[in-house]
């Protein structure tokens, strides 16, 4: 990626009212910008200045804070100003105004989106994984997940990542120095232990695969899909889990017409729970007492919508009704349902059907036996959903991995594999083994940045908001 030495300033605090604002700055040299704020560049470095902040015509806007980072000790490894004033919005535009006034003639310009962290990662002041992890602290959405992040943050992810590189690096030094001297007729794999090394690298890349999985369940959390048929509970069931009424209930078929969601958390993991219109047809049957309403345009879009949510679900909770027990409507909907997604067959109304609070596990999904109305059997359903999501409270710090992290890991755990395969060759295979050797450096590299395309760049730091 191509760095860009023109300076750049935005707002670097949140859109609204708050007590302070930030207005910052970064760029190679910053002295002929701030001769043009203050007339003078007298500020002592990290040292807080208390000050007006003027109008070219001397008018004051504000009086606040100016601190003064000098390069490479800042943020972004640059020359950093910072600007803290009152943080009404009109103020901070009128700020931010005057600092690109001011900024004229060297070039300043409004930063774009994570341009304050990108220049920070070009200037090795991060790599790749802490630049993300910023953004994933702003973002956090629990406790767990800040702690993770501040984790990354720190170091602590590209630490274990570069350590095992440098283990890959010895092995594959080894392999290519054989490769280089063939003369010498030594029985390479024995003699260096290189299958133990691998093993021990397999074992070490498992572990932080591991790792960064549950870290990414704190990021990302799971899309939960309530699905079944009218009047079985599905809105009962949201409210409960979300501690409040978020969705209507009625014993009206149909009352759902379109989507719910609410985002809950259990154990610090972020649950997506999404409920849906009931699902029935023109010709399904009718309980006693209930009018025969044929299905209107809207239910039928809903409906729609409903098995466009089931297609992307990463859990399927099937509600059904235990007082009258399964049928061929529900039949027909579990014959519906996407292969390879985990289903959970929820048996609700168990205050009407007599049943006890349960969990069957059965050949074709785990059963639980539950009340909505009653609250009853509630604690065993978020037991199955933190199993399902392979959560488990370890006490070991987690890193806040991206999905392209879970994916660098995972190919590298491939490339591993197939070097275990040419190991077994005995010599025969050393240069493919070390070609998958470098393969597997390669790919841990993407995670922090040594080894990173700059369309991938472009992506990651688009993503960021203004002013960081």
């Amino acid at each position: 990626m191509i760095y860009d030495p023109i300076p750049i300033a935005a707002i670097a605090t949140a859109p609204g009212r708050g007590g302070i604002g930030v207005v910052r700055i970064s760029g190679k040299d910053l002295a002929s910008v701030v001769t043009a704020l203050f007339g003078h560049t007298q500020f002592k470095p990290r040292h807080a200045s208390y000050l007006p902040f003027t109008q070219a015509d001397g008018t004051v806007i504000d009086q606040g804070i100016a601190i003064y980072f000098k390069a490479p000790h800042s943020y972004t490894g640059e020359d950093v100003l910072e600007l803290q004033g009152h943080g009404g919005p009109v103020v901070m535009q009128m700020l931010l105004a005057r600092c690109l006034e001011a900024g004229r003639d060297a070039g300043l310009r409004l930063a774009e989106p994570g341009e304050f962290t990108q220049r920070a990662f070009l200037n090795d002041k991060l790599d790749l994984a802490q630049a993300e992890a910023v953004s994933d602290l702003i973002e956090a959405s629990t406790e767990a997940a800040a702690k993770s992040a501040s984790q990354s943050l720190s170091g602590a992810f590209s630490k274990v990542i570069h350590a095992l590189v440098e283990k890959v690096v010895h092995l594959r030094m080894l392999v290519e120095a054989t490769l280089d001297f063939p003369e010498e007729e030594i029985d390479f794999l024995e003699k260096s232990n290189a299958r133990g090394q691998l093993a021990t690298i397999q074992a070490a890349l498992q572990k932080v695969f591991e790792q960064a999985a549950q870290g990414a369940l704190l990021r990302a959390g799971l899309n939960v899909v309530l699905a079944g048929q009218p009047n079985v509970g599905k809105s009962s069931l949201l409210n409960v889990l979300a501690g409040d009424d978020v969705a209507i209930v009625t014993p009206i078929a149909g009352t759902t017409r379109d989507k719910v969601t609410e985002t809950i958390h259990i154990e610090g993991i972020p649950l997506n729970i999404i409920d849906t219109a009931g699902i029935r047809h023109e010709h399904d049957e009718v309980e006693e007492g209930q009018i025969a309403n044929a299905i209107d345009t809207v239910e039928r879009i809903g409906i729609e919508r409903t098995w466009a949510e089931v297609e992307k679900a990463d859990v399927i909770l099937h509600l059904l009704d235990a007082s009258r027990g399964p049928t061929r409507a529900d039949e027909a909907i579990v014959a519906r349902f996407p292969e390879g997604v985990p289903v959970i067959r929820i048996w609700n109304k168990i205050d009407l059907s007599g049943h006890h609070a349960s969990v069957d596990e059965m050949s074709d999904a785990t059963h639980i036996y539950l009340s909505a109305h009653e609250h009853t059997g509630i604690d065993l359903l978020r037991k199955e959903l933190l199993r399902i999501a392979g959560w488990e409270q370890t006490g070991e710090s987690l890193y806040l991995a991206r999905e392209r992290h879970l994916i660098a890991l995972k190919h590298a755990h491939e490339h591993l594999q197939n070097a275990a395969e040419y190991a077994a060759q005995n010599d025969q295979s050393l240069d493919l083994f070390a070609e998958e050797l470098r393969l597997t450096q390669d790919r841990l590299n993407s995670i922090t940045g040594e080894f990173t395309s700059d369309d991938l760049l472009g992506v990651i730091f688009s993503r960021f908001c203004i002013g960081k």
